[in-house]
C-alpha cells in the first residue's frame, strides 16, 4: 500500500510517500481503507522526533481516519465488511489501509463527508473525555477554550453550545475570533490585542468552570485566576511551553480547584472504547442533526502530507486539516 513514513526526525521534508506492507487484523481489529485521514499537532511532534511511538503503535503518522471496513479479526462481532466508520488510530493513519481496535471505531454518519467524517475522532475524543468526562462540566457551567480556532477548538465550542455551556475562547487574530463567534463562542478574545484574563473578567466577573487548555506554559497562573469555585483545569498540550508560571497554590486550595492533565494515544484500549461508547450515545445524534460539524480549512493530497504540516505549524489555519486518500468524494 502508499504510506506516508518519517525517514528520519526533522522538518516536513522527512514525509515520504513510500510503498509499504499492508496491516494485517490482530484479534479485535478491524483493517480500514481509508479515504480521508485527520491531520494533528501530535503528528507534528512525532515527525520531529518529540513524541515517542507507544509500544505496539504503527510507527507512521496519523491519529484518525475515515473509511470502509475491509477486514476483521476473530474477536470482531459488531462490525461488519463494508461498514462505513470513523476511527481514532494508535497510529497509522496516513496510508492506505489502517489496522485499529473495533471498539475505537464509530459509525460514520451519513450527513458527513469522509474529510469530514476523518476530522472528527481524535479531536472529538480529546474534547469530550477531558471537558465532559473528567472535567465532569454540567449543563449552564462556563467553558473557556484556549485556542478555539484550532480543531480541538471549533470541536469543543460547538459541542458546549450545543449541550448549553456558555464558551469563551481566545484565538489570535481578529479572522479567527469572527470564526469562534460563527461557531457559537459568547466571547472570543484576540489575545494579541488584549491581555485575555482581563477581557473574560470584564465579560464574567467571577470566571469559568472548566478551562480547556493546550497553551500551558505562562497560562497557568491566569487560568488558576480564572475559575470558580470548585473549577476544573484540563491541559491538553504545551504549545507555550512545559514550565508554568507562578500560581497561588492558596487559590487552588481556597477556591477546591482541580487541576490534571492528559494524553489521548497512551490511553489504553479500554480506556479509548469507553469513550467511544459515551460519543456514540450523547455526541452521534447532535453530529447527525447537524449540530456539529467539524470545519475543514484545507485537504491535502496524500502525497503533499508535508504541504499539510507546514501549514499546522504555521498556525494560520481554522479548523481542520485533512489528507484525501482515497477515491471517494
Amino acid at each position: 500500500m502508499r504510506a506516508v513514513s518519517i525517514t528520519e526526525p526533522g522538518g516536513p521534508e522527512v514525509l515520504k510517500l513510500q510503498e509499504v506492507e499492508a496491516p494485517q487484523p490482530k484479534n479485535s481489529e478491524v483493517v480500514i481503507e481509508v479515504q480521508a485521514a485527520g491531520v494533528n499537532r501530535p503528528d507534528c511532534l512525532q515527525r520531529a522526533g518529540l513524541y515517542p511511538v507507544p509500544p505496539g503503535a504503527s510507527p507512521l503518522p496519523g491519529l484518525e481516519v475515515a473509511g470502509r471496513v475491509v477486514a476483521m479479526g476473530p474477536d470482531v462481532s459488531d462490525i461488519a465488511e463494508g461498514d462505513e466508520v470513523m476511527a481514532l488510530t494508535h497510529g497509522g493513519g496516513y496510508a492506505e489501509y489502517c489496522a485499529v481496535d473495533a471498539g475505537h471505531c464509530l459509525p460514520k454518519p451519513r450527513n458527513l463527508s469522509w474529510a469530514e467524517a476523518a476530522a472528527i475522532p481524535e479531536t472529538l475524543f480529546t474534547v469530550w473525555s477531558n471537558v465532559w468526562m473528567r472535567g465532569a462540566i454540567q449543563p449552564g457551567e462556563r467553558l473557556l477554550v484556549h485556542g478555539g480556532s484550532s480543531g480541538i477548538g471549533s470541536i469543543a465550542i460547538q459541542l458546549a453550545t450545543a449541550l448549553d455551556n456558555p464558551v469563551a475562547t481566545t484565538a489570535g487574530s481578529p479572522e479567527k475570533c469572527e470564526f469562534c463567534n460563527a461557531l457559537g463562542a459568547e466571547l472570543a478574545i484576540n489575545y494579541k490585542q488584549i491581555p485575555w484574563r482581563e477581557a473574560l473578567g470584564d465579560h464574567w466577573a467571577d470566571g469559568v468552570d472548566v478551562i480547556l487548555d493546550m497553551v500551558g506554559g505562562a497560562y497557568f497562573s491566569d487560568n488558576i485566576a480564572s475559575l470558580r469555585r470548585a473549577g476544573r483545569l484540563s491541559i491538553i498540550a504545551l504549545i507555550g511551553g512545559p514550565t508554568a508560571a507562578e500560581a497561588s497554590l492558596a487559590a487552588i486550595l481556597r477556591n477546591h480547584l482541580t487541576v490534571f492533565g492528559t494524553t489521548l494515544r497512551p490511553q489504553t484500549n479500554e480506556q479509548k472504547t469507553t469513550i467511544a461508547n459515551a460519543l456514540k450515545e450523547r455526541v452521534l445524534p447532535l453530529i447527525e442533526a447537524g449540530a456539529i460539524r467539524p470545519r475543514i480549512f484545507q485537504s491535502f493530497d496524500l502525497e503533499n502530507a508535508a504541504d499539510a504540516h507546514t501549514l499546522m505549524e504555521s498556525g494560520a489555519h481554522m479548523g481542520k486539516l485533512v489528507l484525501n486518500v482515497g477515491k471517494a468524494d
